[in-house]
């Protein structure tokens, strides 16, 4: 297994593992797939302090990718990031979430940020357990504000402080 940064020619594999949550599940809100362009412009929006990585296998190639986004356009946010981390469908439950969490707290702290805050969905309660696991804690609660595949969504906060 190999976590790198990302790079352009990543854009397809990160859009295609991104388009099955849009599709099937509550863990993006975003209803209509994205383009390989629009995701080649989101990789290249993120610098050395928001990076991007993939998480490689041997045998499959890129199965996973995480990145640290800017929490607020405002200047007052610089040192809070949000994270976001999906792996490739049938990836999940081996552990490489954790390994890759862990890598990006470790490389936030590198990279002297304060803050993470996880966005998560109520109902995934899976990406909860690895967040709670790697010492996130719940920091608020917005009840229905999400609407997808014709049902109402809450959603969650999580915060690590990193210093």
């Amino acid at each position: 297994m190999l976590i790198r940064h990302a790079t352009l020619a990543d854009a397809p594999a990160i859009e295609e593992i991104y388009r099955h949550y849009v599709l099937t599940s509550t863990a993006t809100y975003q209803e209509d797939p994205g383009t390989v362009e629009e995701r080649e412009a989101w990789l290249n929006s993120h610098g050395p302090n928001h990076p991007v990585w993939v998480m490689e296998m041997p045998e499959a190639g890129v199965i996973g990718w995480g990145a640290l986004s800017p929490f607020h356009p405002r200047s007052a946010y610089r040192f809070t990031v949000e994270d976001s981390l999906y792996l490739r469908d049938g990836w999940q439950g081996r552990g490489l979430g954790k390994i890759f969490l862990q890598h990006m707290i470790t490389a936030a702290r590198q990279l002297g940020h304060v803050s993470i805050i996880a966005l998560i969905s109520h109902d995934q309660t899976a990406s909860i357990r690895l967040h709670e696991r790697a010492g996130f804690k719940h920091a608020g609660h917005l009840k229905d504000v999400g609407w997808k595949f014709e049902k109402w969504l809450s959603l969650d906060f999580w915060q690590l402080m990193l210093r």
